[in-house]
C-alpha cells in the first residue's frame, strides 16, 4: 500500500499538534514561516514558542520553503490564520499536484468576503477535494495524551474515509460527516460565544449564567448556521455543542481568555497585542453580524460581543443589556 505524504501549512500550536498525530500514521512535512521554529522541530523535536513542555515525533520534519511540503504531498492540511489563508494559498497553488485533497484546520470567516476557508480553497484551488477538521480539539491536552474526540467532513465519502485514517490516532477518535457547512460554522461561530462566556467570567458571573450564555448562544449559532446551510443535528455533536463547550469554560480557549480580559475592562487592543496566537472570533465577529443581518437571523450574543470588541459598550454594559431583554419562548415554533 502506498505511504501517503502529507503536507502540513502551519506552525502554530493546532498545526503543529496535527502534524504530531499524523505523524503517528504517516509521512509528515510542516511549513511554518518562523527560521527558528523550523530549526528548533528539526533539531530538539519541541515547538516551544506554541507547545511549552511538549515533544514532538522525531520524523515530523519542518521546513520554510512551501515547495518543499507541497510539491510531493498526496494531502494537504491547512493550518495557517483566516487573514493569511487565501495569500498562503496562491503561494503554495504553483506546487500542488492536481486532485490533491485539501483539508482545512482554520476556524474563521474570510473578511470582506464573508467565506468560510473551505470556500476559499475551492476558490484558489478549483478541482480539488476540500474538507475540514474540526471539534473540540485545545491542543496541550492533546499533545500530552489525553484523549478527544474530532470531526473530518468532506462530500466525497471515499476519501473522507481514507483521510479518517491519516488523522485518527490512538485516544484521538476522528469521526466523519459530509455536512462540511454545519461542521466548519460550527468551529467559526463558537468562537464568539466563548468570548460572551468570558465576559460573563470577567464581571464575576457564575455557573448558571455561564450554563444560559452557552445554550443560548448555541440556539443562535444553530439558528445561522441552518441558514447558511448547515443541517441543524451538526449543531448538537461534536463539532456545534462539543466545540462550544471546550472553548467555552477551558481557560486555554484564546476566545476565553479574550472575553474574561474584556469583562476585567481591559480594550481589545491591549489584549490582542499581549497574545501570542490567533483569537479568531475577533476577527470573524464583524462578519458574523453582517451575515445574521443578511439572513434575518436574531443573534443578540453575538451582537453584544461585537459592539464590545468595536469599542462601542463596555462589557458590563453589554451584559446587563442581555439580562434587561425581553423574553419569549425557549424554543421558536417557527
Amino acid at each position: 500500500m502506498h505511504r501517503l505524504k502529507v503536507g502540513l501549512i502551519g506552525g502554530g500550536s493546532w498545526g503543529t499538534t496535527v502534524a504530531s498525530l499524523i505523524a503517528k500514521n504517516t509521512d509528515v512535512s510542516l511549513w511554518a514561516r518562523s527560521a527558528e521554529t523550523v530549526k528548533e522541530i528539526n533539531t530538539q523535536h519541541t515547538n516551544s514558542k506554541y507547545l511549552p513542555d511538549a515533544v514532538l515525533p522525531e520524523n515530523l520534519v519542518a521546513h520554510q520553503e512551501l515547495e518543499a511540503v507541497v510539491a510531493d504531498a498526496d494531502v494537504l492540511v491547512m493550518g495557517v490564520p483566516s487573514n493569511s489563508f487565501r495569500e498562503v494559498l496562491k503561494q503554495l497553488k504553483p506546487h500542488l499536484r492536481a486532485w490533491v485533497p485539501v483539508v482545512s484546520l482554520t476556524k474563521g470567516l474570510e473578511k470582506g468576503t464573508d467565506l468560510r476557508m473551505t470556500q476559499v480553497i475551492e476558490s484558489e484551488l478549483p478541482g480539488h477535494p476540500v474538507g475540514v477538521l474540526t471539534g473540540p480539539n485545545l491542543a496541550r491536552e492533546i499533545m500530552a495524551g489525553q484523549a478527544a474526540a474530532s470531526v473530518i467532513a468532506m462530500d466525497d465519502e471515499i476519501i473522507v474515509r481514507e483521510l479518517q485514517k491519516v488523522f485518527n490516532s490512538g485516544v484521538f477518535r476522528v469521526y466523519t460527516n459530509d455536512d462540511v457547512v454545519g461542521c466548519e460554522l460550527g468551529g467559526v461561530l463558537k468562537n464568539i460565544i466563548a468570548i460572551a462566556v468570558g465576559m460573563g467570567i470577567g464581571l464575576g458571573a457564575g455557573d448558571n449564567t455561564r450554563s444560559a450564555l452557552i445554550v443560548r448562544g448555541l440556539a443562535e449559532v444553530t439558528r445561522l448556521g441552518v441558514a447558511l446551510g448547515g443541517r441543524a443535528e451538526t449543531f448538537s455533536g461534536l463539532t456545534g455543542m462539543g466545540d462550544m463547550l471546550a472553548t467555552c469554560i477551558s481557560p486555554q480557549s484564546r476566545n476565553h481568555h479574550v472575553g474574561v480580559e474584556l469583562g476585567k475592562g481591559r480594550h481589545i487592543d491591549e489584549i490582542i497585542q499581549d497574545m501570542v496566537m490567533v483569537a479568531e472570533g475577533v476577527k470573524s465577529s464583524p462578519t458574523v453580524i453582517k451575515l445574521a443581518e443578511r439572513y434575518n437571523v436574531e443573534m443578540p450574543i453575538a451582537m453584544d460581543v461585537h459592539e464590545v470588541i468595536a469599542g462601542r459598550r463596555t462589557a458590563e454594559q453589554a451584559f446587563y443589556g442581555l439580562l434587561k431583554r425581553k423574553v419569549g419562548a425557549e424554543i421558536d415554533p417557527g
